[in-house]
Formats: structure tokens, sequence, C-alpha cells
């Protein structure tokens, strides 16, 4: 979108939404209940923003049917306003869009294959038998390795770095400061010396995949890594070799998949959580922050580990009796079969 006003007609009908009010209403950019002023469009997706909303100065704003009698303003009903701003998010971005053509500062090997329509930044590397396809943006300082393929639409952030052989789908989203494609933690142990084990594998990214800053995904160590479609990595990651991931997963920052664990579909996992290697993890599981996975999870649901922030001296005293559970438990089995018997 390159226009600066929109009439709210034509939000209304981009976003399927019912319109209470003034049809001809201008608007010229979004912002909070809170924040909002006249020309802008607000929106209330969480029960908690309420108090807000009677209040707002905002010339619309996106809600759901049972709070419309609650704006004092132009409204537009939709049963999921959060999805409804997403949407809308995009029309008033003022990222700089990429001019397509190959800046000439980048080094791009000749047998590489740039579509027309791409973009390539400053100093950016593509290495011999890269293919990169339509309508796509790698930014500044990118490095791009030898046989990889860049589906159509995707965006590369400065200072993103893809090894060789690694495949991403369409519409991805890649941070800067990622990197994909980096050696596994692969070793063999001989004699108390580790020997580094050669990474054959590559990295597989479905469509529509985001990749936060500075994460990073290992290649396979002999089959490749993969991602599904539609995964949405925050920042701070680190996937292990040979680690599946379902189609629609999301991690919020700082998770930790080890080597060859299999993630399944629409899983959430709260930050800093971490799943052991070699474990299978089910569809629709959801981990709570710091979670840590140590077997097999065979049945969706939300799982977590840990315990709660407390005083200091409260947590020594239970750190201590946490250590004597299991004579504890010893001694109620002992007892039980004395009232048994």
């Amino acid at each position: 979108m390159t226009q600066t006003s929109y009439r709210l007609q034509e939000i209304a009908d981009a976003l399927g939404a019912s319109l209470r009010g003034d049809p001809d209403t201008l608007i010229t950019g979004l912002a909070t209940l809170q924040a909002a002023g006249p020309g802008q469009i607000s929106f209330l997706a969480n029960a908690a923003y309420g108090k807000y909303l009677k209040e707002t100065r905002a010339s619309a704003v996106i809600v759901s049917p049972d709070q419309a009698e609650n704006s004092p303003t132009n409204v537009l009903l939709l049963d999921n306003p959060y999805m409804g701003y997403a949407r809308l998010s995009h029309w008033f971005d003022p990222a700089p869009v990429a001019p397509p053509g190959i800046h000439p500062t980048a080094v791009v090997d000749e047998s590489a294959y740039i579509d027309e329509t791409a973009s390539v930044g400053p100093h950016v590397v593509i290495e011999a038998d890269v293919r990169v396809g339509a309508h796509v943006a790698v930014g500044a300082g990118t490095i791009i390795g030898a046989r990889s393929r860049i589906g159509d639409h995707t965006v590369i952030r400065p200072r993103a770095t893809l090894a060789h052989d690694v495949s991403v789908g369409q519409r991805c989203h890649i941070l800067s400061g990622a990197v994909i494609g980096s050696d596994g933690f692969g070793f063999a142990n001989e004699q108390g010396a580790w020997h580094r084990i050669a990474q054959l594998g590559g990295v597989e990214l479905g469509d529509d995949v985001e990749v936060g800053a500075n994460t990073t995904i290992d290649r396979g160590a002999l089959e490749n890594t993969v991602i599904g479609n539609g995964v949405k990595l925050d920042n701070l990651i680190q996937i292990a070799h040979n680690v599946q991931i379902g189609d629609h997963s999301a991690m919020a920052a700082m998770v930790g998949i080890a080597g060859s664990s299999r993630i399944g579909r629409h899983c959430v996992f709260g930050g800093a959580s971490g799943v052991a290697g070699h474990l299978d993890i089910a569809d629709q599981v959801h981990l709570t922050g710091m979670t840590l996975v140590t077997g097999d999870i065979r049945e969706p649901g939300v799982y977590s580990s840990g315990t709660s922030a407390d005083t200091n001296r409260n947590w020594r005293k239970n750190a201590v009796r946490f250590r004597q559970l299991d004579a504890l438990a010893r001694r109620v089995r002992e007892l039980e079969k004395k009232s048994k018997g």
C-alpha cells in the first residue's frame, strides 16, 4: 500500500468487517486506544484494555460485536479484532520498499540466477548455483551459500547468513543476524578427544516461515533439518541438527531444541523452554515458559516444569525438601505396606 489515507468503508470492505458509522471518515494511521487521535484507527482485542475504549479519541475502533456499544466512535465489527489489526498494520508499514535490481557492490557468482524483480542490497554475497525467486528482497551484507534456493516474495533482512544447500520457501521472513545452515554440534569421542563429524545434510524451510534475529538453525548431519510451513521462530532460538518442526508451530525467544527431536504441528513453546534430543512431541502441545522436556510427549495439552520465583529463604527450604522426596516416598510405601498387613 502506498496511500497515506483510506476511507473507512474501504478498510471495512478489505477486512470483511461490518461498519457502524461514517463510511467517508479518513484514516491516516494506527494507534493504541490510549494514544490514538483523530484520523487514526485502533482496536480492542484484550478485555483488559476495555477500560480505555470509552475514552478513546480514535476516529474508528475495530471491536468484536459484544463491545460495539461501548465505543464512542465509528466501529468496525469483527469476530477477531486482533487479526483485523494484523492485516491493517501492513497498510501503514513505514519500512522502505527495496527496489528491484542488484546493487553494484554486491558479489554475485555468474552461475547464480536472480529474478529480475528481486532486490539484492549492498555488499551481499551470493555464491554459485543459488536461485533467488521473484520479488525477493535480500538485505545489505547478507550471505547466501552455494546451491541455496530462495522462494518468491521472501524477505531477508541485513546481515543474515544462509549457508550452502539451504532451501527457503515462499513469503518467508528472515531477520538480521539469523544463521541458517550452520554446522550441527556433531563430534565423536575417542580416548577423551573429540573429533568433528562432517554435517552432510541441509536445511529446508517451508512457506510463510519467520526466523527471528540471531536465531540459528543447524544443518542436518545426514538428512535435512526441516521447518514446516507457517512456523514462527522468535529471536535467539537454537534449532539443532536434524530437528523437524511441524506446520504452524510457534516458539518464543531463547527456546532450545536439541538434535533429532521431532516437534508436532500447531505447537506453542514459551520463552526459554527446552526439548532434549531424540524426542517426539505430539501435535498441539503448549509448553509454558522455561519448561524443560526430557521425555516424549504423546498427548496434546499444556505442559510445565520448574517452580515459580520465591524469596530466597523459602526457595532454599524447598530445595532441601525436594532432595528428600525420594526418601519420603520410600517411607510412605513402607507405611502403606504395614497398614495393609
